[in-house]
C-alpha cells in the first residue's frame, strides 16, 4: 500500500510530509529533554512520525490545534516508553535480587554449568561456538557447518575434538 493509497491524495501526501518537517525539530528537542540517554530521542521521535503519518486523517486544520496534536502524539508515545522502561527495570531488578540472594548458586547443578563454563573458555574461540550451538541452541552438526561457513567435515572434527578435549 503507498502513502497515497492511506492518505487518499498525492497533494494531501505532500502537505502531510511538509507539516510533520515543520513539526518534527520541535518534537525531537522535547524528547531530548525528556529521556536519558539522549540518543534514545531519535528512536521516539520516529515512532511519534510514525504514528502521525499513520494517524495523518485526524490532523486538525488549524496549526495550533494541530502542533498541540503532535505534542500529545509525542507525549503518548513518551509514556509508552517509560512504562516499558520501567518494566524492564523491575524485572531486570527482580532477578538481580534472586541472584543475589542465592549467591548465583541455587542448586549443586549451577556448580556445574559454572565448571562447564570455564571448561568451555580454555577451548578456541570457534570451538566454544560450536559446543553451545549444539548443545545449548539445539543445532545439528549440518546446520552449525552453514551458519558458520564451514564444511561439515571441519565442524565435525572440530566438535570431536572439543568433546574429548571437555572430557579432559
Amino acid at each position: 500500500m503507498t502513502a497515497d493509497q492511506i492518505l487518499g491524495s498525492t497533494s494531501r501526501s505532500g502537505e502531510v510530509e511538509d507539516w510533520l518537517g515543520t513539526v518534527a525539530p520541535a518534537l525531537l528537542a522535547y524528547f531530548v529533554r525528556r529521556v536519558t540517554p539522549p540518543d534514545e530521542a531519535a528512536d521516539l521521535l520516529g515512532e511519534a512520525l510514525l504514528v502521525l503519518w499513520r494517524r495523518a486523517d485526524a490532523i486538525p486544520d488549524e496549526e495550533r490545534a494541530a502542533r498541540m496534536w503532535a505534542f500529545g502524539i509525542a507525549r503518548n508515545v513518551l509514556r509508552g516508553h517509560r512504562r516499558t522502561s520501567r518494566r524492564r527495570s523491575a524485572l531486570a531488578n527482580r532477578l538481580r535480587a534472586e541472584l543475589a540472594a542465592s549467591d548465583g548458586l541455587a542448586h549443586p547443578a549451577d556448580v556445574r554449568v559454572l565448571d562447564l563454563r570455564s571448561a568451555l573458555e580454555r577451548l578456541k574461540p570457534i570451538d566454544q561456538e560450536i559446543v553451545r550451538l549444539v548443545h545449548w541452541d539445539g543445532l545439528s552438526l549440518v546446520e552449525v557447518a552453514e551458519l558458520l561457513g564451514k564444511s561439515e567435515g571441519t565442524v565435525r572434527s572440530r566438535y570431536h575434538r572439543a568433546r574429548s578435549s571437555l572430557r579432559r
